[in-house]
């Protein structure tokens, strides 16, 4: 018995809703009533026997955000047409990344997102954490800082904890680090991206915020310099997963403290009107959570 294929105005339906987040816009778009929109989603999750939307803002479920990524790959096939040429198919998509989220994160699974969007042509272009030095032309954005933007729309895109580490060599020669009060003795480095005074207060310590030693306002650039075994420095997981993957560096203390900062996806008005940003922010989201 061969599986059931959806119609295709259940798809677009779908698309559209999950795109515009609004039953009567996506209605509007598709020259639909709304009750239109909301039959043709409930025949769609009856059809694949899975809940597409969560909750009352139309947020996608997880089983929602991987069946999009498959709907929009086949709604993209079913638009190439064999006399159009592979130019006047191909979309723009011009991003603002951090250094280090880009080497950590993004390019580790952005072969995954070619490959499955072959029509969308990537420039990938380098912004600067907390200082928001971005490109002007750039469609989507990577900010890390505090997420209050008020020159552009956006969502929390990744949450992480730091935790002290340093090179296995920096403990052989300085430790045993049996406990935090011994960091006193070590070399702390420093960036304004990640505050010391955080992982202080979470361990009770009211020492203050170390003004003197080698800052590095990039997070890869700091990994690289405790790496070599220059100090200890505090490290987000996710964005330290190269060095910590490799043995470069390694945990000091179990303990991981939530830092007031975090990854957000920022775009300007208007952009995620574009199917390629918004196929590219979708397929963002569910890779990094």
């Amino acid at each position: 018995m061969t599986a059931r294929i959806p119609p295709v105005q259940c798809l677009l339906t779908f698309e559209a809703l999950a795109r515009l987040r609004s039953v009567t816009q996506a209605a509007d778009e598709l020259f639909v009533t709304p009750s239109a929109v909301s039959h043709r989603v409930k025949q769609l999750e009856q059809i694949i026997g899975v809940k597409l939307f969560g909750r009352a803002d139309f947020s996608l479920t997880v089983e929602g955000i991987e069946y999009l990524t498959h709907v929009r790959e086949g709604l993209a096939s079913l638009g190439r047409f064999p006399s159009q040429t592979s130019q006047n198919s191909r979309r723009k998509l011009r991003l603002a990344v951090t250094p280090t989220f880009a080497r950590s994160v993004l390019m580790p699974k952005l072969r995954h997102f070619i490959e499955a969007y072959p029509e969308i042509d990537i420039t990938l272009q380098v912004s600067i954490p907390l200082l928001d030095v971005v490109a002007e032309d750039a469609d989507l954005m990577i900010r890390f800082g505090s997420g209050r933007y008020a020159d552009v729309e956006y969502e929390c895109l990744m949450k992480d904890d730091v935790v002290v580490m340093a090179s296995p060599a920096y403990v052989r020669e300085h430790g045993p680090f049996d406990g935090v009060q011994d960091l006193s003795q070590a070399t702390l480095l420093r960036s304004p991206l990640e505050p010391w005074r955080t992982w202080f207060a979470a361990h009770d310590l009211d020492w203050p915020e170390p003004n003197e030693g080698s800052s590095f306002n990039d997070i890869g650039l700091m990994c690289d310099a405790a790496a070599q075994s220059l100090g200890v420095a505090l490290v987000r997981p996710k964005l330290g997963a190269p060095w910590i993957e490799n043995g470069t560096l390694v945990r000091i203390f179990p303990r991981d403290v939530p830092s007031p900062h975090a990854h957000y996806l920022c775009w300007r008005t208007g952009a995620m009107d574009r199917w390629e940003c918004s196929t590219f922010a979708e397929w963002l989201k569910s890779v990094v959570k």
